[in-house]
């Protein structure tokens, strides 16, 4: 019996498979089976590797030809199982030793001609074979990838016979190269192209030096989808531990592009058409969804009350614990989901809700079925709430001579509090809670009377108390204090909840 290595994800866990090849004699004709709770794409690697093994002018041999994926009792999906399947074939009728594959993670998907076609996870494969001591086979296009991983002992061939040559000793696989892993802004945005907006820039630099969530409200073309953009050029730039783990997620996806490394912090765009399975992630072979491949970035949710409601309470358990799991019938698995949630929303429906000229006779009372497609409980577990107001076209000569401050001028200050967060706790001010939170946003006896008054008066939740707090502590820290002022509750205050009665709901 021929014994050799693979691998497959339950969320960001690995576990090993150990793909096994025996031929057993007694058959006038081949017979080749798959058994260890294969889904279809793994069985359908019988007829591919059939037709490859034709390529090379090779034959499967009058017998029973049995594949066993060890555990059994683990579901085995993907179609990156063709490759040690067929090495194992090779190994079991002579072409390839089983000794030298053995030291080996061997992941790929075959080409009927013997072409080695890219798949999904092998960054985290090449993690996990470095953390255990073994080598790393995976398709050409991908060997730049595993090299990501710090691993060295890696075999990356773009056809069969390249990989049959290399331990034949005809050819010499080279180590792959390590691409340019800077990946580039392309659209080249900049706060600088924001003009006006001053209270909307500032909530946001608030959102970015704290990790805070955001909810923007106001009509259409006031520059809500515009400002939620920029956010991510002023946000830290993500260290090696952020970009390995945002990495192997999209990795995990089929997302990574085979050249770059996700460098830049993900900005998640999701439709309001998107499903509860496309946000939470799922599918049969429990895929990672948009809520973890903005992990350590930012999702961003235009027209927040056109998404189905069941799809919105999603979000209100990961952006809690940073994390999902997703329960299937066969599999269950965990993803991280520390994400930055920015939504934007107009007021009601036609968006022009206080504008007497355009907005519809039905206001406010469509405004207020419009704005309560929200739950409650979501809205309490956004830190700020601002009101984005239009820009009237003809103060756009005026602005446009405006001096703004560039995304890099936002960003040195936003660094300098996120840098003063984690010397002083270790995380985001986001992240604080329970008695974390009150070792660094120690209030005076008089800053605890105002604030226990203004809560009682707005009706805060003890979670909406406790956000108020966080939020002051980031405002405190973007001017460089130790210490948190009225002055900083008091602008804390004016972020939660949405202005309502601005636009006539009560």
């Amino acid at each position: 019996m021929i014994s050799l290595n693979s691998i497959i994800f339950n969320g960001m866990e690995a576990t090993a498979i150990d793909v096994q090849v025996q031929l057993s004699a007694g058959l006038a004709k081949p017979e080749f089976n798959i058994i260890g709770l294969a889904d279809r794409a793994v069985k359908e690697s019988a007829e591919r590797i059939r037709n490859v093994l034709s390529a090379l002018n090779l034959s499967l041999p009058p017998k029973r030809l049995t594949v066993n994926l060890s555990p059994a009792d683990v579901e085995k999906t993907g179609s990156h199982f063709d490759l040690p399947i067929l090495c194992g074939i090779l190994c079991a009728i002579g072409i390839l030793p089983e000794n030298d594959l053995k030291k080996y993670i061997i992941m790929g998907e075959v080409g009927l001609n013997g072409t080695i076609v890219k798949t999904s996870g092998v960054l985290p494969a090449s993690v996990w074979a470095n953390q255990n001591k073994l080598g790393i086979i995976c398709p050409g296009e991908q060997g730049s990838e595993a090299r990501w991983a710090g691993h060295t002992n890696i075999l990356a061939p773009f056809h069969v016979l390249e990989l049959i040559n290399h331990f034949k000793g005809t050819q010499v696989l080279p180590l792959p190269p390590i691409s340019n892993n800077k990946e580039e802004n392309p659209s080249h945005i900049d706060m600088s192209e924001v003009h006006g907006q001053a209270a909307a820039k500032r909530a946001l630099e608030i959102a970015a030096a704290g990790g805070h969530a955001m909810l923007m409200v106001g009509p259409p073309g006031s520059g809500k989808t515009m400002l939620a953009s920029r956010l991510p050029t002023i946000l830290p730039e993500m260290t090696p531990k952020e970009i390995l783990e945002t990495s192997i997620i999209y990795s995990i996806a089929g997302q990574l592009n085979g050249k770059n490394l996700i460098t830049m912090r993900p900005f998640r765009n999701v439709h309001h058409t998107s499903s509860a399975v496309s946000l939470a992630g799922g599918g049969a072979d429990a895929r990672p969804g948009e809520i973890s491949l903005a992990h350590n970035g930012v999702l961003f949710l235009d027209e927040l009350p056109e998404f189905n409601r069941a799809t919105l309470e999603i979000l209100r358990q990961p952006m809690e614990a940073g994390k999902i799991m997703v329960a299937r019938a066969k599999r269950t698995a965990v993803y991280p989901a520390r994400f930055q949630l920015i939504a934007a929303m107009n007021p009601c429906p036609c968006g022009h809700l206080g504008n007497a000229a355009l907005s519809c006779s039905k206001a406010p009372r469509c405004a207020e079925a419009y704005q309560n497609k929200i739950s409650g409980p979501l809205l309490d577990r956004i830190d700020l709430h601002v009101d984005v107001d239009s820009v009237n076209p003809w103060e756009m000569n005026t602005l446009d001579n405006e001096q703004c401050e560039t995304s890099e001028q936002i960003r040195k200050r936003v660094v300098a509090a996120r840098e003063k967060q984690l010397k002083r706790q270790g995380k985001p001010n986001a992240q604080l809670d329970g008695a974390e939170l009150d070792a660094v946003a120690k209030l005076s006896d008089e800053q605890t009377t105002f604030l226990n008054a203004a809560a009682e008066k707005m009706g805060l939740s003890a979670r909406g108390y406790n956000r108020i707090k966080r939020i002051a502590r980031t405002i405190a820290d973007l001017r460089n204090s130790e210490n948190i002022e009225i002055a900083d509750l008091t602008e804390a205050l004016s972020y939660r909840p949405i202005n309502r009665g601005k636009y006539g709901i009560k």
